[in-house]
């Protein structure tokens, strides 16, 4: 039954029957957990033998003879930057290896520009009162964050299939040299699973920003986390700001988070030498070094950028059947009943789902009763404000499929109970 078409006395019935199978489900006692995108158990096994690979003796030392132990090498090994830089498709020479969060290296990245002129000519960002950054919606919470805590006004962008709607984009930094950024998600964004088109990389990369220390900040955060056959293919936005003579706008960040181990993986940023120059200042006076023994576990794990991708290819074979938990579910329940949308992406984490406007936070509270826990509603906007209330971020990677078949189950329940609501004014 469509909901939006259906007679009143239909869904009045249609209310008493989904109460009915809501209360049976709260009765179950259920603790299942799809808030955010963490690796299930199976994934993290992948990479156990990777704590065995450096051990002993001369195990220690890279390639350049460094006692992998001490102090030194601020921007990382050789070998793990080598590593990273065949990963983000740059010059191992402006990589630099960080610790275990990409998060933490981007928020030192904005820490650096509100302290430090990017450019000639160019004030700390601290000294601009009215600093913006562009926010494409839906995205992720923890960028909007960062420029939430910096005291920035953020603007929302909205999503296209193709991206960042550009039209707007371009329009709004011509005009206004206090719009210092803009984030992205190039490759599956978060929520949405959206990989950039060709013609949106290129419009980044022309971009002729009012504000001469415009920053892209390029979160390639799953660059290489394909879960179908037919992966998308992102362009190298770090080779087209070279032909543009733009390549200070990008930075580029990435990690092994969902690879390796969440929390002890590796994280890497790659720039220009402007702006490494600038980053690399800062972080002497941050850190003497960061954690090279688990730069060399990761560098002798993968060997090299091959090593790496025949490892996603038995993530891919762990993650594809959860996708297809979901979008079974949504397919079944959601779409006869004409009150959701959703993306079917080729990769990432996420499933972004949009419920009947104005009750996305009912659908949330719904499954929080039943046992489910979600994403808070309007996460995926700035300050946590959906102007829809229509948005949520389902994240399938982590409950095992069993508890997953569950959950998606309840989310359907309680979607379509919190539709029923809304249409009959309850």
């Amino acid at each position: 039954m469509n909901y939006l078409n259906a007679k009143r006395e239909e869904l009045e019935k249609e209310f008493a029957v989904l109460s009915n199978e809501f209360e049976n489900v709260k009765g179950l006692g259920l603790s299942l957990n799809m808030a955010r995108g963490k690796p299930g158990k199976e994934q993290l096994d992948l990479s156990n033998e990777m704590l065995d690979v450096v051990n002993s003796g001369s195990d220690f030392v890279g390639a350049d003879g460094m006692d992998c132990r001490n102090y030194g090498v601020l921007e990382g090994i050789d070998e793990c930057r080598k590593l990273f830089g065949e990963i983000l498709g740059v010059d191992s020479n402006n990589v630099m290896v960080g610790g275990s969060s990409s998060l933490n290296m981007m928020f030192d990245t904005i820490s650096c520009l509100m302290t430090k002129p990017a450019a000639e000519g160019c004030k700390p960002w601290y000294e601009v009162k009215d600093r913006k950054f562009l926010c494409p919606v839906p995205g992720y919470d923890r960028h909007f964050s960062i420029t939430e805590y910096y005291g920035f006004e953020m603007i929302n962008v909205p999503m296209t299939e193709n991206g960042p709607d550009m039209d707007v984009v371009e329009e709004l930094v011509s005009k206004d040299e206090s719009i210092k950024g803009i984030w992205c998600v190039p490759k599956y964004s978060n929520p949405q699973g959206i990989t950039y088109s060709d013609e949106t990389v290129r419009r980044f990369a022309a971009l002729k920003p009012a504000a001469k220390d415009f920053k892209i900040m390029w979160d390639n955060a799953y660059c290489i986390h394909d879960i179908t056959d037919t992966p998308d293919e992102l362009l190298n936005i770090y080779e087209e700001c070279k032909k543009n003579g733009s390549e200070d706008m990008p930075v580029l960040f990435c990690s092994t988070s969902k690879i390796t181990f969440p929390g002890a993986g590796v994280a890497a940023m790659a720039a220009s030498e402007n702006n490494m120059k600038l980053f690399m200042e800062r972080y002497n006076f941050e850190v003497i070094s960061y954690d090279k023994l688990n730069m060399l576990r990761h560098a002798r794990f993968f060997k090299n950028l091959d090593g790496v991708m025949a490892h996603m290819q038995k993530h891919k074979a762990i993650l594809k059947p959860k996708f297809e938990i979901v979008l079974k579910h949504l397919e079944s329940e959601l779409k006869p009943a004409g009150i959701g949308e959703w993306t079917n992406p080729n990769g990432g984490y996420f499933v972004s789902v949009d419920v009947l406007k104005g009750t996305a936070k009912r659908v949330v509270e719904l499954c929080k009763q039943a046992g489910v826990v979600l994403t808070g509603a309007g996460a995926t906007y700035p300050l946590g404000k959906d102007p829809d209330d229509k948005n949520i971020r389902i994240a399938p990677t982590f409950p095992p499929n069993s508890e997953l078949e569950t959950a998606m189950q309840v989310f359907c329940i309680c979607a379509k109970l919190a539709a029923c609501e809304k249409l009959l004014g309850k």
